[in-house]
């Protein structure tokens, strides 16, 4: 079984930035990609950003030169770095697991910035 934790979300003015942090624990293959997914109120979940045990890299294009996906092999975490941060920034960020085994969700962790 494969869990993944969230954490890092809040509460931040427009223009802030907070960082988020996933943690994979479990069965975890050695080649798989991370990656975070948000859901705005009344939204469907959307693609952040994805990145891959081989670097490939994956981002929202509006989201680019704001956001950065990086992660740690060994470790099996995977961090957002949210810079600039809008009003339309808001919801709920979710990790996911991608991998041989199947695909894994978080419960996600709420961020939300204040105009």
């Amino acid at each position: 079984q494969v869990q993944l934790v969230e954490s890092g979300g809040g509460s931040v003015q427009a223009g802030g930035s907070l960082r988020l942090s996933c943690a994979a624990s479990g069965s975890i293959f050695s080649m798989n990609t991370m990656s975070w997914y948000r859901q705005a109120p009344g939204a469907q979940r959307e693609l952040v950003a994805a990145l891959s045990t081989s670097g490939s890299t994956t981002y929202r294009e509006s989201l680019k030169g704001r956001f950065t996906i990086s992660r740690d092999n060994a470790k099996n975490t995977v961090a957002l770095q949210m810079n600039s941060l809008k009003y339309e920034d808001t919801g709920v960020y979710y990790c996911k697991l991608v991998q041989p085994a199947g695909d894994y969700w978080g419960r996600g962790t709420q961020v939300t910035v204040s105009s």
